[in-house]
């Protein structure tokens, strides 16, 4: 993966504040992210916006961070080549990781389809003692096409769209996930279900 050059200055420094352990015992709860991975189409949004849904209703902090809304503003400069898109998953990282950090549960919802980027991630909260849960929403491509509420599918085979996931741009699948999600046999509520479980375990929720 290509890294574009820091303009890190070195009288940038970390500034404390209020402690994490303190944050968190005031908060009752502490914070995760919960990464949802997949193809276009494959579900990821719906799920994610059902959970964030989920999650307020029962008064748990938490905020969706949507692919699309990402690249309405923090990401609105990049494209979609192999070297914009692991940039725009770092850029996202490193907003989860603070959203954990502040006692949320970020919801972030990306096709993400290169392991390199998303163990990026896992590194990053990792590294910051914060956990990392990444759900893989398996559904099938010939599913995703067959859905295409975008018509991107359709426009990717016509030539329209290039480096398209699925069509003519890779799509790595997880190899060890906290949780897989098989969209053709669950509805969104049993896929939520499983979310909030798996967040359970982890003390999230």
């Amino acid at each position: 993966m290509s890294e574009r050059p820091s303009q890190k200055s070195g009288s940038i420094v970390w500034h404390e504040g209020l402690g994490r352990e303190a944050r968190f015992a005031h908060l009752g709860h502490p914070g995760g992210t919960i990464w949802l991975t997949g193809l276009s189409a494959s579900g990821k949004s719906t799920i994610a916006a059902r959970l964030e849904e989920v999650l307020v209703a029962r008064g748990r902090h938490a905020y969706r961070l949507d692919g699309d809304n990402i690249r309405h503003g923090l990401s609105n400069n990049l494209g979609f080549s192999a070297a914009d898109r692991a940039e725009n998953i770092r850029r996202i990282g490193e907003v989860a990781r603070l959203f954990a950090d502040s006692g949320s549960v970020a919801i972030a919802c990306f096709i993400s389809p290169y392991r390199e980027a998303r163990a990026m991630v896992r590194h990053l909260h990792d590294a910051a003692a914060l956990p990392f849960l990444e759900v893989f929403v398996d559904t099938p491509l010939a599913v995703c096409e067959a859905r295409d509420p975008k018509g991107l599918y359709a426009k990717a085979r016509a030539g329209e769209i290039s480096d398209f996931t699925g069509v003519d741009a890779p799509y790595e699948t997880p190899e060890r996930p906290e949780l897989r999600l098989d969209t053709t046999e669950h509805d969104v509520e049993a896929c939520v279900e499983a979310c909030l479980g798996l967040l359970s375990e982890r003390g999230l929720v």
